[in-house]
């Protein structure tokens, strides 16, 4: 099948929507849309009362979500596992007061979650997260259509007893893209729920109201065939889910700043249909892609395939998404050990696993690489994290925590190298007659 069949041929010229020819062919489109498993008679009827059409379906994402996690196995929370994850949290919590100026959290009732419990609760977090990108994406496939849909107000499609407004069709667009997208997060989401031992492990967050709770399952998972005590696994993997949770409740600022980074960059998204065009057309010969498979669609979404050409703002959002997204993980890692001191005998070889293991297969990178592209670099991440040591070796943890307060106070990527001109950099002097007026 050629891509042409898909409305997009731009060695045409025509301007006129309801021309065979026309570079934009909507109504060749719309005939895909139900290749694609789209049902359009019923998305044009939803969308008469649906107040965001580009809005993520929260039922989309946990129902495939699920569906990926029950290939995988779910163990239910015993009251025994409930009990060692609450022990193991009460630990955690009296050892990082040493740690960090940042208040200690109730510890939930509910301190142990099974992979499905971590799906709930998290579901909205996700949402958030993904939002600004499924309305940049929108934004970009609506000014596309606004720039090849010609004068007409409205378009035939064939097989529909009416044509559809101009406004109709931008929703309709927007809904497939919520779509795609809605499914890509809930196959991320469903695969990382098999990997993360707790409700902040992604680094990101999620909860509302925060919280530390772990996922025993994963938990035991992750501590196989290290020949080191559950319990010291436990306590060690619920140091880092306080350490988190605190963090995340101490500076609130942080959700909105992470999903200002996503805006910026998912407002900056325009589609390139030349681009488009040629990768996908290589796609289907090659066989990689199908279009009347919605699967095949997703997975080549997932995997960069309609990645948008990125544009030099968008790069400056990305840039300091990957730096804010180390800043936390190497907070974590500094006041982890610093609560740790010599109280968990394998801690080196913990930590150790525990590097080694984000370097290949972080929750975070797993999530933003799947969404935007971005690989969150180990490099950038000990960085941060000798910059947070580097700071309280040179000031206190007081000191430390209080450059969370803001998000202007946080060092850019180049300071993370030099802790000390960072914080000469923050100070100001004593003796302010020098100053020009």
């Amino acid at each position: 099948m050629k891509l042409g069949s898909f409305g997009f041929t731009p060695d045409d010229s025509s301007e006129d929507p309801n021309d065979p020819n026309n570079p934009f062919d909507f109504q060749e489109i719309f005939k895909q849309f139900s290749g694609l498993g789209l049902n359009l008679p019923g998305l044009m009827a939803s969308l008469s009362g649906q107040a965001s059409p580009a809005a993520l379906s929260k039922e989309l994402i946990r129902d495939i979500s699920k569906k990926f996690l029950s290939a995988h196995g779910d163990v239910p929370v015993t009251l025994a596992s409930q009990n060692q994850v609450r022990e193991a949290l009460e630990i955690a919590d009296l050892w990082m007061n040493e740690a960090t100026v940042f208040p200690n959290l109730p510890i939930p009732e509910g301190s142990a979650l099974s992979r499905r419990d971590w799906i709930d609760s998290t579901l909205a977090g996700w949402q958030e997260i993904a939002k600004p990108l499924v309305s940049g994406m929108s934004e970009a496939m609506t000014q596309l259509f606004a720039e090849n849909s010609g004068a007409a107000e409205e378009i035939t499609i064939p097989g529909a007893p009416f044509n559809l407004s101009k406004s109709t069709i931008t929703s309709i667009i927007s809904t497939f893209m919520s779509s795609m997208i809605s499914t890509q997060l809930g196959q991320t989401i469903g695969a990382l729920s098999t990997s993360v031992t707790g409700a902040n492990d992604v680094a990101l967050p999620l909860l509302n109201p925060v919280r530390a709770q772990l996922v025993p399952q994963n938990v035991t998972i992750w501590g196989s065939g290290l020949d080191i005590d559950e319990r010291e696994i436990r306590i060690y993997l619920a140091l880092r889910e306080v350490a988190a949770a605190r963090l995340f409740a101490g500076a609130p600022w942080l959700g909105a700043h992470i999903n200002s980074a996503i805006a910026t960059y998912g407002k900056g998204i325009r589609v390139d249909i030349t681009a488009m065009t040629e990768q996908a057309q290589s796609a289907i010969d090659s066989g990689e892609l199908d279009i009347t498979n919605p699967e095949s669609m997703t997975l080549a979404m997932s995997g960069g395939l309609f990645t948008p050409e990125e544009t030099p703002a968008q790069l400056a959002a990305l840039e300091k998404l990957e730096t804010l997204l180390a800043l936390i993980e190497g907070w974590i890692d500094s006041v982890v050990a610093g609560a740790v001191q010599n109280r968990l005998p394998d801690f080196a070889k913990l930590s150790e696993t525990q590097q080694r293991r984000r370097a290949t297969k972080s929750p975070t990178q797993q999530l933003f690489a799947s969404l935007v592209g971005l690989e969150v670099s180990p490099r950038r991440t000990r960085e941060a994290r000798e910059f947070w040591n580097q700071v309280a070796k040179l000031r206190d943890i007081r000191d430390r925590d209080a450059i969370w307060d803001e998000a202007v106070l946080l060092p850019s990527a180049e300071q993370l190298l030099d802790a000390e001109g960072f914080l000469k950099a923050m100070t100001v002097p004593d003796d302010l007659s020098g100053l020009n007026p």
